[in-house]
């Protein structure tokens, strides 16, 4: 028996608003797409920080790069807790009322680090804009912490803008003495207002600015997501900042929607795309910079510190002989 016209019209109707309410996936390209985690040395990394009580932005942000950097024991700790007080557009990490400070988090970053042998370690947080300093005495804890327990251990530290608290925060870390300090201005000023709704672009530019002021041995660090409906003048211009300010390392990476609630992807930026950002960057003066659609704030972090580190000494060593000749 064939099926009225009408009734297949009113299913074919239904099917559309099916579709049109079930949120579209972007279908990720070849050069994004990396083999689910499930080594020996990705195991043993993951136990660690559960035997330890330790949160990681690798598992918290969903990072593509978890098998690879966790096989090899690199893993990226995230302390002051697993909730952030903000609600950015583009973050996996869940928002809300984050538990009080873990007093024996210093220690065991400190006694992860010495276990895993880390030549250099890179250590985030949450937004905690609840605590009087943002979360900055807990960074200064776990810095202490790291230089006792494993003094020959670089440290990169990722930290929050500290926001309405930012000198007094950035002046005691500073003090403390991590030997990388990172802070990513996330994405071009015009997306701000819904991307990043609860930061202020230049705010993040002079926390970076103030970091050299105080000790211009410090390295500096910044990244952006690429694919999020910026131009590529807007690109350029935001890497004039980040020299203005003095930033000596520039990570430029593909942005990933982590859930269907979170900001769509507007484009998957192409690897030769990312090239051809890397090396303007180059030629804008960075001392070291890292864009492809993989890379993220601290992958390849401890290669890339050494490369850096050796870049700067090069440019000292240059600097020298100029003045030495004249």
């Amino acid at each position: 028996m064939t099926e009225p016209a009408s009734n297949r019209t009113i299913a074919q109707a239904s099917v559309e608003t099916v579709d049109q309410a079930r949120p579209e996936r972007n279908r990720k390209p070849d050069w994004i797409r990396v083999k689910a985690p499930g080594s020996k040395g990705y195991g043993e990394t993951r136990q660690l920080m559960r035997d330890l009580k330790l949160n990681t932005v690798c598992e918290e942000a969903a990072c593509p790069n978890i098998g690879e950097c966790w096989t090899k024991k690199h893993a990226t700790v995230m302390i002051l807790g697993d909730v952030c007080t903000r609600a950015c557009a583009f973050c996996n990490v869940k928002t809300g009322m984050p538990r009080m400070v873990d007093a024996s988090e210093p220690g065991h970053v400190g006694e992860a680090a010495a276990q895993m042998g880390l030549e250099h370690i890179v250590i985030t947080s949450v937004d905690r804009d609840d605590l009087p300093d943002g979360g900055a005495g807990q960074f200064v804890k776990v810095i202490r912490a790291l230089r006792e327990q494993t003094p020959s251990t670089t440290i990169e530290i990722l930290t929050p803008d500290f926001r309405n608290k930012m000198e007094r925060a950035v002046a005691a870390i500073v003090e403390a003495g991590p030997d990388v300090y990172n802070h990513n201005l996330e994405t071009v000023p015009r997306l701000y207002p819904t991307i990043r709704p609860g930061a202020r672009y230049y705010a993040s530019l002079r926390l970076l600015e103030q970091v050299k002021r105080l000790n211009p041995m410090i390295f500096t660090k910044s990244g952006i997501m690429l694919g999020l409906g910026e131009e590529r003048l807007e690109v350029h211009q935001v890497m004039d900042d980040m020299r203005s300010a003095q930033i000596d390392f520039l990570t430029m990476g593909q942005y990933l929607q982590p859930t269907p609630k979170h900001t769509k992807v507007m484009e998957f930026v192409t690897p030769k795309a990312f090239d051809a950002y890397g090396a303007i960057a180059r030629a804008k003066g960075f001392l070291q910079v890292a864009s492809s659609p993989l890379t993220r704030s601290s992958y390849h972090a401890g290669e890339d510190f050494a490369q850096m580190k050796a870049a700067r000494e090069a440019q000292l060593a240059k600097a020298a002989a100029r003045t030495g000749a004249a």
